[in-house]
Parts: structure tokens; sequence; C-alpha cells
């Protein structure tokens, strides 16, 4: 458990980042709402400014820092199209047809401030917003044409029906069903880990990293979103809807988690596991960045 200096200092580290991911997310909100009539541009502005960990936005910039870049606003603007494509995914996730949440983040669900309706069709805007916000950014810093339209789709792949959305419908297809651990394993992969993982993918893209950089970066990133995923699981069904910010669920619609399959002992012991294998992937990048480590240990201890 990251305790002491160490811990103080992955905190303060992470409280800074979030704070310039912030600053993006304010950019973005200002923006859209210049280009979205008000009753789209208001849920997608609440959804995107609430309280989060922003660990994917956080885990591109530390990839692109790692692979030569130099920081400037620009870098968390297109981090934070990763961001959107996930606060589209959490907008959705808790629609009446979906979860039907209330909570999300310590505050009232967006349908359930603005409505239904327009909470789907806000979502939906988010997708191809991300990308115009995402393709800006580019334009900014990257000169390389061919370079940033790769770039903005790799953030489309693992948005779509090969990554987070069709995770999403395998997810909703299985409730009720158990599934095989490869099955789980795999629902996974997309619905959690090809986000994260595409994070760390397009900021080493950015800053035009070798493809043995690309390649270990994300697979540090498969078993990161692998810990991640099944530290949730545990989460929702150890903790308590003050600590966690939202109702647990899992266990409510019957969902296939890493806990439903292996039991909280068995579910911890695979969550060690996938941490340390993130740690090897990342021994495997010629970089000295303790904050990839830290992040990797806090990805297991953070308590919601």
């Amino acid at each position: 458990m990251l305790t002491g200096r160490i811990g103080s200092d992955l905190e303060g580290f992470l409280a800074a980042e979030k704070n310039k991911v912030h600053n993006s997310l304010f950019r973005f909100s200002e923006w859209i709402k210049k280009e979205l009539p008000a009753r789209v541009s208001r849920p997608i502005c609440y959804s995107v400014m609430g309280e989060g960990k922003r660990l994917r936005p956080i885990l591109c910039v530390m990839a692109y820092r790692v692979s030569g870049g130099r920081l400037s606003p620009d870098i968390y603007d297109l981090a934070a199209s990763v961001e959107l494509i996930h606060s589209y995914s959490l907008m959705h996730d808790d629609l009446p047809c979906m979860d039907d949440a209330d909570l999300r983040r310590g505050r009232a669900t967006p349908h359930r401030v603005y409505g239904e309706e327009d909470v789907l069709q806000a979502g939906a805007f988010l997708i191809p917003a991300a990308s115009l916000w995402a393709a800006r950014a580019l334009k900014k810093f990257l000169s390389n044409g061919p370079l940033k339209r790769k770039i903005v789709r790799k953030l489309n792949t693992a948005a779509g029906a090969c990554g987070m959305v069709g995770g999403q419908y395998l997810d909703l297809l299985s409730e009720g069903e158990i599934l095989a651990p490869k099955q789980l394993e795999n629902l996974h992969r997309m619905k959690t880990g090809a986000l994260l993982k595409t994070s760390l993918t397009m900021g080493g893209m950015a800053a035009n990293a070798e493809q043995e950089l690309l390649d270990n970066l994300e697979e540090f990133g498969h078993w990161l979103g692998l810990a991640f995923q099944i530290k949730d699981d545990l989460l929702d069904a150890t903790s308590s809807t003050e600590n966690l910010g939202k109702i647990p669920s899992d266990k409510i619609h019957s969902k296939n988690t890493y806990v439903s399959l292996y039991g909280v002992e068995g579910a911890s012991m695979m969550a060690e596991e996938m941490k340390n294998k993130a740690l090897d992937s990342l021994s495997r990048i010629d970089v000295d960045d303790k904050w990839l480590t830290l992040l990797t240990e806090y990805v297991l201890d953070r308590k919601k």
C-alpha cells in the first residue's frame, strides 16, 4: 500500500495532473456550448465536468512524456478526448435501459437531472465531439497528417464495436448468464481495457514513438486495464455507496464479474497478478519514470 512520503508524492502528482485535465475539459465545455443546442450541451458539460479519477487522460500524457514529447496544454486537450469517450460511456451506462443508476461520482446521474432523451442524445454527440476535439489538439502540435488521422482512428476504434461499445453490448447480453473465464476477460478487454490501453498508445503515437515502445506501452496498458477492472469488481462487491460515490449494482443486475466468478479472495489474487504483469511490461520500457510504477500500484490501492 502506498503510504508515507511516496504516497503523498503520488497524491500531489495526480492532483496536479487532474487539474490540468480539468482545465482542458473546461475548454472543451466552453467550445461545445457554442457548437450544440443547450438541451444537448448542458448534460454533456454536467457529465464531463463532474469529479473523476481522470486516469485515462493522465496515462495518455504520461506516455507522451516518456516517449520524448514536450508537455503543453495541447497534449492535455488530446488526452481529454479519451476522457470524453469515457464520459459518454458513463452517461449511457447509467440510463434506465441499462443500469438505471441514480448516483455517479457522488451526485445525481445526468438523466436524473436532464431527462433520459436529452442525455441519450448528448452521449451520442460526445463520440464525434471527442474526435473533433482530438483533431483540433493534434493540429496545434503535430504536422504529420497521416499520423494525426491514425491517432484519431485509434481513438474511435477503441470506442466502437471492437472496443468499448462492443464490450458494453456483451455485458448487457451476459446479464443473468455465467461466462467462462476467457469470455469474461474478452468482455472486459473490450469494455474497459481497450480505451485505457489506447490512452497510452495515443500518447506514444503523438510523440512519434518507435514501434517497439508503442508495443510495450500497449502491453502495459492491457495488463493495467485488467487489473483496474478487477479492482472495480472488488470495490463494487465490498464498498459502500458513500465510499464509491455510486450505488454498487453488479449483484443487482446479475453482472458477470471477477468476484462472481472467483470470489473476493480469488479476484484479489488475480488483480495482484495482473498488476505484476503490468509492472513486468513496464520494466521493458527503456525509461526511468517512477510515476508510471506508482500509478500501477495505485490502481489496486485506490478506495473508489
